[in-house]
């Protein structure tokens, strides 16, 4: 079963914290044979985010390290970019066949989350993540995610 990451991951898997640990133990636990995929999008966005940080070298080995193990796919696939633009649209409640569900209201995703989410959603692949602003995307999308 192929588990894309999302980049809040990757922070929690450099810093050590507990939510990944936690995280990782739930995907063990799954009974599945655990494959962690990223979108190539989450690289740019972790290394800015590294910068901006000043991450260390002991920070940025981690980094190399757990990005090296990783399978990396490409967004430059014109089933991504037909998901990019059904997810935005459908966000925006501008979609021309799909509507938000009642009650919820149009939302701006971040430009990376909607890469993030069109990858996922054309490998089948569960969102791991602990942001919630995927949650819209479950019902007409299929979108699963694993969350803390």
């Amino acid at each position: 079963m192929f588990y894309l990451i999302d980049t809040n991951i990757i922070v929690h898997y450099v810093r050590q914290s507990q939510t990944y640990k936690e995280l990782r133990a739930k995907l063990d636990a799954s009974g599945y044979e655990v494959n962690l995929v990223l979108s190539e999008v989450s690289i740019g966005e972790i290394y800015s985010l590294a910068k901006r940080n000043r991450w260390g070298a002991k920070k940025m080995q981690r980094l190399h390290n757990f990005l090296s193990a990783l399978a990396v796919f490409p967004i430059s696939s014109p089933d991504i970019y037909e998901a990019y633009a059904d997810i935005d649209a459908y966000s925006q409640s501008n979609h021309p066949t799909l509507s938000l569900p009642q009650g919820m209201t149009a939302r701006n995703m971040g430009k990376n989350d909607l890469w993030i989410a069109a990858t996922a959603y054309v490998l089948r692949a569960t969102l791991v993540t602990t942001d919630k602003d995927f949650d819209h995307l479950q019902r007409f999308f299929g979108l699963e995610w694993v969350e803390q």
